[in-house]
């Protein structure tokens, strides 16, 4: 048991009585108290008092002992000044109060690290229902998974204050996965949607931005309404910060669920993208297109390939966009006037730039 769970419960006894209070380890050193300056000293006691004791305290030297028992990790005692029966009753409250504090951190810390060892997929699948049922944890609760990758500063300070931001430690667990990964399992209210994580996402973006100076992209799993579904909830806010950084790099916040044929061409096989390409584009291949062309293309996509829109939005007139619209058919064969012609130049734009990506891998 941790001494910061010992210091902890007897600080708060401060307030309740002038007398000190504290724990001693099994070589008397004190190791948390209500006088701190007791701290890191040392107290003559020895643990056969106790032992040969039946009564649950002992009083040595002005002092009355207690043991916090044997479900501690180590050989704690208990202290409190004075040998009377309020001293008898101050070892048993602290007793009592930090072998249940005790008891609540790890579970907390369990529910933890059962969580992560779930989404990193190291538990078996038929494990996870009987591990939930030890920790009392409720395997049927809507639960959004959000990855927070940070592009800039440090892992640890984030994780503080995402904590901070989330301190139900019974329902919500941030862990830290790796030197820029921070995943947060938040359980959702039974009506929660997307548009719920999406609120926390742009909440969690602002904190790290604002008052850690952090630049972070954040990816969203779609909800999951089993513990069985966290692993692959998981990958789905990995795999959409990965095709973000692809296909929409100025978001900072990816939704798996809005990423559309994206997600099926991240999935395709290198070769089977270069085969589609060189067929689209028999005619000439796609570098054949200038810049300033391709920034044409993408502002018609933008606005619904209304011809009117995108000359006003380009600032240029309406027939000069006809024009180069034109020409862009002469040397693709494709007219993105037309709709199915249309859907192709974008898919292969996306294409294109998933192959470049897998490239620069390389």
């Amino acid at each position: 048991m941790s001494s910061r769970i010992f210091q902890s419960v007897i600080i708060q006894m401060k307030d309740a009585t002038d007398r000190p209070v504290g724990v001693i380890d099994a070589e008397g050193a004190v190791v948390a108290s209500s006088d701190l300056s007791l701290i890191g000293t040392s107290i003559d006691f020895k643990a056969e008092i106790l032992e040969s004791n039946e009564a649950t305290t002992a009083s040595y030297e002005g002092k009355t002992f207690k043991s916090l028992g044997p479900d501690t990790s180590d050989d704690f005692t208990i202290f409190a000044a004075g040998v009377d029966d309020f001293a008898k009753t101050l070892c048993i409250m602290a007793s009592i109060a930090i072998n249940e504090a005790g008891i609540y951190f790890e579970e907390n810390h369990d529910r933890r690290t059962f969580v992560k060892t779930i989404i990193t997929e190291n538990i078996l699948p038929g494990d996870i229902y009987v591990r939930a049922k030890e920790l009392r944890f409720s395997p049927e609760v809507l639960r959004g998974v959000i990855v927070i990758r940070l592009t800039t500063g440090s892992n640890l300070s984030a994780v503080e204050l995402i904590q901070d931001a989330f301190p139900d430690k019974q329902h919500d667990f941030v862990i830290s996965i790796g030197d820029t990964d921070i995943a947060l399992i938040k359980e959702m209210p039974p009506t929660g949607e997307l548009k719920y994580l999406e609120k926390l996402a742009q909440m969690i973006h602002e904190k790290i931005q604002t008052e850690l100076s952090v630049n972070a992209v954040i990816g969203l799993g779609t909800p999951s309404r089993h513990l069985r579904e966290l692993a692959d909830r998981y990958k789905e806010a990995l795999i959409s910060i990965d095709i973000g950084k692809v296909f929409e790099p100025e978001k900072s916040i990816i939704n798996y669920e809005t990423l559309g044929i994206g997600r099926l061409i991240y999935q395709l096989p290198t070769t089977l993208c270069e085969i589609f390409l060189s067929e689209v584009f028999k005619r000439n291949p796609i570098e054949a297109l200038d810049q300033e062309t391709l920034f044409t293309i993408d502002k018609f996509f933008e606005n619904s390939l209304n011809v009117s829109e995108t000359s006003r939005k380009l600032f240029v007139h309406r027939n000069t966009l006809v024009y180069r619209l034109e020409k862009i058919r002469k040397i693709t064969g494709l007219d993105l006037r037309e709709f199915d012609h249309a859907i192709i130049f974008k898919v292969a734009l996306m294409v294109k730039k998933y192959l470049v990506s897998q490239e620069s891998k390389y």
